[in-house]
């Protein structure tokens, strides 16, 4: 398995993702029951990329002293893109957990806890799916296209769906625990489980916390499954892929109580995500046709993403300007 990571790059970095959780655990929000203010969660966003960015340019200056500027620019080229593609499909991930958040009407204090192990699980999710997925492409370059096929396809259905909201009252998963547990519908702070004593005995019971956090590891397990095999058409060195894709999670969580109160904003930016799987796809498909660079990639995806962000507050803007009229009117 050819990459560029040596032993103590891959060491370094285990070591940075160590001290990078342990802060998100236990500094971000503190270490007890917390809301997170926008304000908040806006300097630790800042502080997660400013600090993936630091890693490129450790990267890059790492690679030009032991193998040269062109392996250097390449590698921290298809990094910082890896990264953009992760993080701007994580925040397809970001709007599932609200969603979910929302239904179970789970107080922003205690949705922490869940968010602490969504990130925790998609770290160890994405860790075996990317050297699996690296090893089965080393044996089966055809891979590739099946790969291409399927965000292809799963972009087609994103844009087709992007409306349409899952009906979580009828989810087979949640019928599924309530039918197989004793489950109460009161929260009882962080808590997943509690204990009660009826009729003499204790019976365990599953709070509303465990059932969201069960669908939100499987909505991990899902995105896991649509956003790895995009990172493959960008590089399939196993150090690229696995950093960039970590990198862009470990600041997920800061980031979900950034947009939490944004949602709305960015109606469009189901439709952009859509548009960077097609052309994902279409990339993968093309490999051994011809191959996209990564530089014009990160343009594409970059500027798809922005657009459709730009052009969902002006969509925001455009339905509030007559209200305001309006009111100015009567005043």
């Amino acid at each position: 398995m050819e990459s560029v990571g040596s032993l103590w790059m891959w060491v370094g970095f285990a070591v940075i993702v160590l001290v990078m959780l342990a802060i998100d655990l236990f500094v971000v929000g503190g270490g007890k029951t917390h809301r997170v203010t926008i304000r908040e969660a806006a300097t630790w966003s800042a502080i997660w990329v400013g600090v993936s960015l630091l890693f490129a340019g450790i990267l890059w200056w790492h690679l030009d002293v032991t193998d040269g500027r062109d392996v250097a620019n390449d590698r921290a080229l298809e990094f910082i893109t890896g990264y953009l593609i992760e993080k701007s499909l994580a925040i397809d991930n970001v709007f599932v957990w609200l969603m979910l958040f929302s239904f179970f009407a789970v107080p922003l204090e205690l949705q922490k806890r869940v968010l602490i192990y969504g990130v925790l699980g998609a770290i160890i999710m994405r860790t075996v799916m990317i050297f699996a997925g690296v090893w089965l492409i080393e044996q089966f370059h055809w891979l590739l296209y099946l790969f291409g096929a399927f965000l292809l396809v799963t972009g087609i259905k994103m844009w087709w769906f992007a409306d349409e909201k899952p009906d979580l009252a009828n989810n087979a998963v949640i019928r599924w625990i309530r039918g197989h547990m004793n489950v109460i519908n009161e929260f009882h702070g962080e808590r997943f489980f509690i204990t009660k004593s009826e009729i003499g005995k204790s019976v365990r019971y599953a709070t509303p916390l465990f059932l969201v956090l069960v669908l939100v590891e499987i909505s991990d397990l899902i995105f896991a499954v649509d956003s790895i095999p995009a990172i493959f058409a960008i590089t399939t060195d196993p150090f690229i892929v696995l950093t960039s894709n970590v990198f862009a999670i470990l600041g997920l969580r800061a980031m979900y109580f950034l947009i939490a109160d944004m949602a709305d904003r960015f109606s469009l930016l189901k439709y952009g995500l859509a548009i960077v799987l097609m052309f994902i796809g279409v990339k993968m498909m093309l490999i051994d046709v011809f191959k996209i660079p990564v530089l014009v990639s990160l343009g594409v995806v970059a500027t798809v993403i922005t657009i459709s962000m730009v052009l969902s507050v002006r969509k925001v803007s455009t339905s509030e300007s007559p209200m305001v009229s309006v009111k100015a009117d009567k005043e």
